[in-house]
C-alpha cells in the first residue's frame, strides 16, 4: 500500500483551492490511504470471464429486455423566494447577471 504524506494532500489542495488544517491533512492522508488500499483490492479481482458495462442502463437491458425510465411528469413548485435568497444581485424577480455577449 503506497503511503500518501500530507505534502501530497496539501498539494492536491492547492490545486483545488483548498485551506486545510494540520488535523484535515492527516485525516484526508489517512484517508486516501484507505481509498487506494480498496482500489488494489479491486485491481486485484478476476475478471477475466466479466463482460464488460459502460453503463448501468446495459444491467436492466439484460435484466427486462430494455431499459426502465420513469415518465417525466412536471412538478409544480414554490421556491422562488429561497432561490432569489441566493441571488448576489436580482431585479424584482429575477437575477441580475453581467453582460456577457456584445
Amino acid at each position: 500500500m503506497k503511503k500518501i504524506s500530507k505534502e501530497e494532500v496539501q498539494h492536491i489542495a492547492y490545486l483545488s483551492r483548498l485551506a486545510l488544517t494540520d488535523e484535515e491533512l492527516e485525516l484526508y492522508s489517512k484517508q486516501l490511504e484507505v481509498i487506494l488500499e480498496y482500489m488494489d483490492k479491486l485491481n486485484n479481482i478476476d475478471t477475466t470471464n466479466v463482460e464488460p458495462v459502460s453503463s448501468i442502463v446495459m444491467l436492466y437491458k439484460n435484466i427486462e429486455k430494455k431499459p426502465y425510465y420513469r415518465e417525466d411528469v412536471p412538478k409544480e413548485s414554490n421556491c422562488k423566494k429561497e432561490i432569489l435568497q441566493n441571488a448576489p444581485q436580482r431585479v424584482q424577480n429575477y437575477f441580475k447577471v453581467e453582460k456577457v455577449i456584445e
